[in-house]
């Protein structure tokens, strides 16, 4: 069983994080997410710059003042707009700031952010200086192993992120040339948490909460982070924390349970997107809530997605993705009729 998580003074009510995904935990499943018991939610990347330039769609990345903690994560590759950046998440109600060395994406690494910050650690530490000195507010790190298995230094840019003030930081197993293919490979996490003082959290492929014991075991690490295991089972981390915390699994949520998670998650992004938005950024989601919580064939699954994704009118796409939980061979049986 594992102890209580601090990051600066503040007590996570259990060690299991969620991710930040861009595209994925906006604002309405951050909150679900917490809601439903996950220890700490960190917001979609924030590209620095563009927050300092106030592009829109970026500032409603960094909402979030409704959660205790809210945690903004920052990505970028210039320290004064780091710094900016971090002032302004500040300012937004943030309460502690996360800084990205871990994205893979060509998009990100080929303005040398994310990932690509490891492949040189004193520019990396710049950054993390920036960001420490510009606020008042705790700091942590996200990064991978390395860019290459050539070029494997997470634990020397832990060092350097303890010394410079970084409170915790999350490893994903894997280098970012290997994107998500092999295995992450837990192990080498625990070559970081050899090295620092601080929390060190464990990230990737941890999908089930025997995933989560192993990871915890190899790694050494004192919490998990769920990233894409989440997709479809948002109360996943609250499960996994119950085993970690109470070696206890309460097991997934009842078929109705989830059905009304899954609405309820519909009609959050209704009313934070708008109709039009808010469809286009539930499609995604519903499609993993049916492939996650429902036993489909593949061409039935194919079929339900097809429905629950190209319809624009959200009251029947609600409808109709409460049927799916209720009678998943309705489907098929209206198509005989047709």
């Amino acid at each position: 069983m594992t102890g209580p998580l601090k990051i600066g003074n503040h007590l996570l009510a259990n060690p299991v994080l969620l991710a930040p995904m861009t595209g994925v935990t906006d604002l309405p499943t951050r909150k679900l997410v917490h809601k439903l018991g996950a220890g700490l939610v960190v917001s979609e990347m924030v590209a620095s710059r563009e927050l300092v330039n106030g592009r829109k769609d970026v500032k409603r990345r960094a909402e979030g003042s409704q959660l205790d903690p809210f945690v903004i994560q920052l990505v970028g590759s210039d320290a004064d707009l780091m710094a900016q950046a971090a002032t302004i998440a500040q300012q937004c109600g943030a309460q502690i700031i996360d800084i990205n060395m871990g994205c893979p994406s060509r998009e990100v690494t080929g303005k040398l952010s994310g990932s690509a910050l490891m492949r040189d650690l004193d520019h990396a530490q710049s950054l993390i200086d920036a960001v420490v000195n510009a606020v008042s507010l705790p700091v942590t790190l996200k990064m991978r192993l390395g860019w290459d298995h050539k070029t494997i230094n997470a634990s020397e840019l832990a060092i350097r992120a303890q010394q410079s003030g970084i409170k915790l930081i999350t490893v994903h197993a894997r280098t970012r040339c290997q994107f998500f293919k092999d295995t992450a490979d837990w192990n080498a996490i625990s070559k970081v948490k050899d090295v620092v003082d601080i929390p060190v959290i464990a990230n990737g492929d941890i999908k089930t909460p025997e995933d989560a014991k192993a990871a915890m075991e190899s790694s050494k690490a004192d919490g998990v982070m769920i990233g894409r295991g989440a997709y479809g089972a948002p109360w996943l981390p609250a499960r996994i924390a119950s085993v970690l915390v109470e070696d206890f699994d309460p097991g997934p949520p009842s078929r109705d349970t989830q059905r009304d998670i899954a609405i309820t998650h519909v009609e959050d992004l209704l009313v934070h997107y708008g109709t039009f938005l808010g469809l286009r950024n539930a499609r995604k989601h519903m499609g993993w809530y049916i492939e996650q919580c429902i036993n489909l064939d593949k061409e039935s699954l194919k079929a339900w997605r097809r429905l629950l994704c190209t319809n624009d009118n959200p009251k029947q796409t609600l409808t109709d993705l409460a049927r799916c939980f209720n009678d998943p061979t309705s489907l098929a049986d209206m198509e005989l009729c047709a």
